[in-house]
């Protein structure tokens, strides 16, 4: 998956890309064996700590004070006898354990116990505590390293978490945060197929791919947006394809933007330091495929990542440029850095109808589109996942995904933010707001991929993929580009925009690469078509 360049410098430390399921070295099923027994983590809560701590023992009371806690304070860890305290405000938060595995000793295996029942969530918390990306580190890495212990500490997992869904959590977790650390140089979109393609072969799904000058024949905006960059990183939409073909169909699309230079409306620097991360959308659906096919839920999924580099060179497209999209809509470009919008247009096109058109039909040399009348069956649910705009950053900070959804989606939109609360991975609902659509007409296409201003920039982005939501065309009673019967309805679509990184770093959240809603999205689909047969 990595480019030879930093293969040589991976290998150098012993590995190539890193697995999504190193976390399992770090999250033990079974006890340790008897002679080298786990050591226990006594977890202690706040509304508890007054009572533990009158039932010690003067001595261990004294010793207690002179640490520092003859009150609670949270967060704290303390040696005490054969076993480690640890206490928590609130146990049952995501991350109250995460800190643990680099703050204990780490060639110790530990079990947590506790009074209190032990949250379902504890085992995912510890597992999160034990990422970090070293795929680039090198030879100065390894001989600082040698001989030392294990990064982090290993955790038995407690009996009230679910092993299972943990996996499925930390395993799709890992790989959406791997995908987007990777650097640019290494994951364009030959690499980015690479990486689909990968996890296709691990769980039974097939992969095909338009790339290229081929792009013209159905994808126009996405080849416009990456013909700009080199041979090795033509833009390409990765298809992936999995479950049964009776089972409803859920269809998650990607924005795949592996580098963002602005294009011809170039970025400062300071701007492009973290634009690897620009593929975060196609990362977030991925890990969230990953999810849905370990844990073999049933639905009939596919997953489009429209992979480009927006690059610079003379064949850039340009502002003022008017580009064609999938169904014919044409757009003026009023600047070349809004580009995901661009790509995911012709991807939610396609995305609408679950069923490909047969490649004969691809070819089109006009408006008529021929082979949209192969695209008759629409899914029951369309998620994309987007690096989109900065605008929704300033809406709702860099940790919470901004969520739209057209009129068929609001109430699986309500469905999400409820699962993104339990989950404690939250995402929150503005709205598609009709009264800015006029911000994105234009004079001399049929829309331009700007608004009117600095203002409401997450809502115009929205409302210009809304365009591409549609009811798919039957064309199986008349010709090329008939219009849909009446009562044709778009599928139920969700958009989340989001910033798929930590600006800093905390436990259980290093700085970098980060899923965010993932958990969310897999909860609902799980909840909403059920979980696999046992």
């Amino acid at each position: 998956m990595l480019s030879t360049r930093v293969r040589a410098v991976a290998f150098a430390v012993g590995g190539a890309f890193p697995s999504a399921e190193r976390w399992k070295q770090h999250l033990l099923s079974e006890p340790p064996p008897a002679e080298t027994p786990a050591v226990p983590v006594l977890v202690l809560q706040q509304e508890e700590y007054a009572d533990w701590l009158a039932a010690q023992s003067d001595e261990r009371q004294a010793y207690l004070a002179a640490a520092g806690l003859s009150t609670f304070k949270d967060d704290k860890l303390s040696l005490v006898t054969a076993r480690w305290a640890f206490l928590t405000k609130n146990a049952s938060s995501l991350f109250a354990f995460s800190s643990l595995p680099s703050r204990l000793p780490t060639d110790t295996t530990y079990a947590l116990e506790s009074s209190l029942p032990l949250p379902p969530t504890a085992a995912l918390s510890w597992g999160l505590g034990c990422y970090s990306f070293d795929a680039c580190k090198g030879s100065l890495t390894r001989k600082r390293n040698e001989g030392a212990p294990p990064k982090f500490a290993s955790l038995v997992v407690p009996g009230a978490c679910d092993a299972t869904d943990t996996a499925t959590a930390l395993s799709g977790t890992f790989l959406c945060r791997d995908l987007i650390n990777a650097p640019a140089a290494d994951m364009g979109p030959a690499e980015l197929e690479s990486a689909t393609r990968s996890l296709a072969a691990a769980c039974g799904a097939s992969v095909s791919t338009v790339e290229g000058e081929a792009l013209l024949q159905g994808y126009p905006q996405i080849h416009a947006v990456g013909r700009a960059a080199a041979d090795a990183r033509q833009p390409r939409l990765i298809d992936l394809t999995w479950g049964e073909e009776g089972a409803p169909k859920v269809t998650l699309v990607g924005k795949g933007v592996c580098f963002d230079t602005g294009g011809l409306d170039i970025k400062p620097a300071s701007a492009m330091l973290t634009m690897k991360k620009d593929m975060g959308g196609a990362a977030h659906v991925l890990g969230l495929a990953s999810m849905v096919m370990r844990a073999k839920l049933p639905v009939r999924l596919r997953v489009l990542v429209a992979a480009v580099e927006n690059s610079i060179s003379g064949d850039a497209f340009r502002p003022g440029d008017v580009l064609v999209a999938r169904n014919g809509k044409t757009t003026e470009i009023g600047n070349t850095d809004a580009e995901g919008r661009l790509v995911f247009a012709d991807a939610l096109v396609e995305a609408c109808a679950e069923q490909q058109a047969p490649p004969a039909l691809r070819g089109a040399s006009s408006h008529g589109w021929p082979w949209r009348q192969a695209c008759a069956e629409q899914p029951e649910l369309v998620v994309d996942c987007a690096t989109l705009t900065g605008a929704g950053r300033v809406a709702l900070g860099t940790d919470v995904p901004a969520l739209f959804c057209n009129d068929a989606g609001v109430d699986v939109a309500e469905q999400l933010v409820a699962a993104s609360a339990s989950e404690q991975d939250q995402v929150w609902r503005l709205p598609l707001w009709p009264g800015y659509r006029e911000q994105i007409d234009s004079k001399v296409a049929d829309l331009k991929n700007i608004g009117a201003g600095p203002y409401g920039g997450a809502i115009t982005a929205a409302l210009y993929l809304n365009e591409f939501v549609e009811a798919p065309e039957d064309g199986a009673d008349g010709g090329p580009g008939e219009a849909a019967e009446e009562t044709a309805q778009p599928p139920p679509w969700l958009h989340l925009d989001m910033m798929a990184y930590n600006t800093g770093s905390k436990p259980g959240r290093p700085e970098g690469g980060e899923a965010m809603g993932m958990r969310a999205l897999y909860r609902l689909i799980e909840r909403r078509w059920g979980s696999a047969a046992k």
